[in-house]
């Protein structure tokens, strides 16, 4: 597996334990995302952890299993762009699937002080053209 497939699991497991820690670690500084909900961007590595802790501590005893299909990775020794379908699904405390949505991610990394971190983050999903309303599932 490489470099940035690790990342993508890092990604996975750290949003499943809810670590903002280990979460935040796999970003930038100077982060920059463009994520889903609720606002145009987050810049910098505070406003990305806020929204990490947000996110997380809204969960109780939920969690978030998050499975990434299609991944394709473009990279050379400096930069790296990585992109996927991406899907989050609601789990109970017992582990029962409660909800779940498709989304589309594409990671900008940089190598820095030898490890990968994530610079930009994009996160969307398309919106119908007829009602502009965001389609949550992949068709």
């Amino acid at each position: 597996m490489g470099e940035i497939e690790q990342l993508l699991d890092a990604y996975t497991s750290t949003v499943r334990a809810k670590d903002v820690d280990g979460f935040t670690a796999l970003y930038a500084d100077d982060v920059r995302v463009f994520d889903t909900w609720g606002r145009w961007s987050y810049d910098g590595l505070a406003a990305w952890r806020e929204m990490a802790e947000g996110w997380f501590g809204s969960l109780g005893d939920e969690q978030v299993r998050v499975d990434f299909d299609d991944v394709r990775v473009a990279a050379d020794d400096r930069l790296a762009v990585a992109h996927a379908f991406v899907t989050y699904r609601g789990l109970s405390a017992a582990g029962d699937e409660l909800r779940s949505m498709n989304g589309r991610m594409t990671w900008v990394l940089e190598r820095r002080d030898g490890g990968w971190k994530v610079v930009h983050e994009h996160s969307s999903s398309p919106a119908d053209f007829e009602t502009a309303k965001v389609m949550f599932q992949r068709t």
